[in-house]
């Protein structure tokens, strides 16, 4: 459903609304959820008719065919019908969990503790995280974690979302990382990952970050991705290593002679011996090879030949 609240502006004027589900998805919705309750309806009533017509007769299977689809069809068209709700409240699971998991703690605390024990229980809950930087690196990281979600989804309902329906990727879950946080994606029939590739650089502004990956998370489903968003370099930090508490500092060094690089190649003469050939010439009573033409074809008779009269031949 559709639920929106008035906002009002300096002078109490309303000016718009604020929308929790938007219109497309809310139509979109409506409409499924009519197609899940009269399929879900008639093959679970066609089905449930056809086993009781083998113990009773076909009109009385028939009826009890449609008492048992109407109400299958019925929870399916519910399990369609609130879908965006539940995807909104998955969206914000962690923080209505965390939420409803303090006010407990907060109350059972102040319900059977004094208030002075009260108060130093949340100031050590609180206080230790924020003194002990390992701790307090901790839960940033996973704070991140948190906003990073929501950061996505607000890329996939401004300038991401491809398909009719106007239904959004599901989110589902992030860790953090030395660099970032990585997030795993599930995408929606109209998007692909090379629609999001292109668009990189909006989700990093929208995450507040430096950049952003996005990489198959599956082989075998492409619409299984994940982010892996940087917002920090690490290469540039100083690693401690093993080697230093192995390594004697009062060890004494050897020092090595400066190692010469040729810079030419110094290699002895090579007599090389002198080859003395025979003098070509023509020999004696043998005739003149017959040279050829280019096209393979002898060449013409001389002048000095006889030449054949040309009326023998007519």
């Amino acid at each position: 459903m559709s639920k929106s609240s008035p906002r009002r502006s300096f002078g109490g004027k309303s000016t718009g609304t604020v929308t929790v589900i938007e219109a497309r998805v809310h139509r979109s919705s409506a409409r499924n959820a009519r197609l899940a309750f009269v399929l879900s309806a008639v093959i679970v009533g066609l089905l449930s008719a056809v086993v009781a017509a083998s113990y009773m007769h076909p009109i009385l299977a028939l009826f009890l065919g449609a008492l048992v689809g109407v109400p299958v069809g019925g929870i399916a068209w519910v399990l369609v019908r609130i879908w965006p709700v539940l995807r909104l409240l998955w969206w914000w699971a962690i923080e209505i969990v965390l939420a409803v998991a303090v006010l407990t703690f907060w109350v059972q605390l102040a319900d059977h503790t004094p208030a002075v024990v009260t108060l130093l229980v949340v100031a050590l809950v609180v206080g230790v995280p924020a003194a002990v930087p390992v701790c307090r690196r901790q839960v940033i990281a996973w704070a991140w974690c948190l906003v990073v979600r929501h950061r996505l989804r607000v890329c996939f309902s401004q300038f991401i979302i491809a398909n009719q329906s106007g239904s959004l990727p599901l989110i589902l879950w992030a860790r953090p990382t030395p660099v970032g946080e990585r997030v795993w994606v599930y995408l929606r029939p109209g998007l692909s990952a090379k629609d999001l590739e292109g668009r990189l650089d909006k989700i990093a502004v929208t995450c507040h970050a430096s950049t952003v990956l996005i990489e198959r998370a599956s082989e075998r489903t492409a619409a299984y991705l994940r982010f892996d968003i940087k917002r920090r370099e690490v290469l540039t930090a100083t690693v401690g290593s093993p080697l230093v508490d192995v390594i004697d500092p009062d060890a004494p060094t050897v020092e090595q002679a400066p190692l010469t690089v040729p810079t030419a190649l110094d290699l002895p003469d090579v007599d090389v011996p002198t080859i003395t050939l025979p003098a070509q010439g023509k020999p004696a009573g043998k005739k003149p090879a017959t040279t050829a033409t280019a096209n393979g074809s002898k060449p013409a008779a001389s002048s000095s030949a006889p030449e054949d009269d040309v009326s023998d031949w007519i």
